[in-house]
């Protein structure tokens, strides 16, 4: 008998209603951390480089960047992270499929 995978677990978890609307309403701010990691990877800088360059301490630019983490950033914060890394902040608002 084969171990179940993550994508199983996944695919069990957000087949409930509850799981899968908290779950929906997280993604948002995952997905931003994800890119700021990435934007800051692409840069070639540490989080201690940034932490520098924002005049901060590089545990406010690691909570920034932890998914895990229950803050959410202010978008002037956001807006000088990415100027940090070479990048201008768009907003798109995607109408909800009901």
């Amino acid at each position: 008998m084969s171990r179940p995978t993550l994508a199983d677990f996944k695919k069990k978890a957000l087949s409930k209603a509850a799981v899968k609307k908290e779950y929906d309403a997280l993604s948002p701010a995952y997905k931003l951390r994800l890119k700021l990691i990435a934007l800051r990877q692409k840069a070639g800088l540490t989080q201690e480089q940034i932490a520098d360059v924002l005049h901060t301490n590089k545990s406010n630019i690691s909570r920034l960047e932890n998914a895990n983490s229950e803050i959410s950033p202010k978008l002037s914060t956001i807006e000088q992270y990415a100027q940090a890394v070479g990048y201008d902040v768009e907003i798109k608002f995607i109408r909800k499929r009901n």
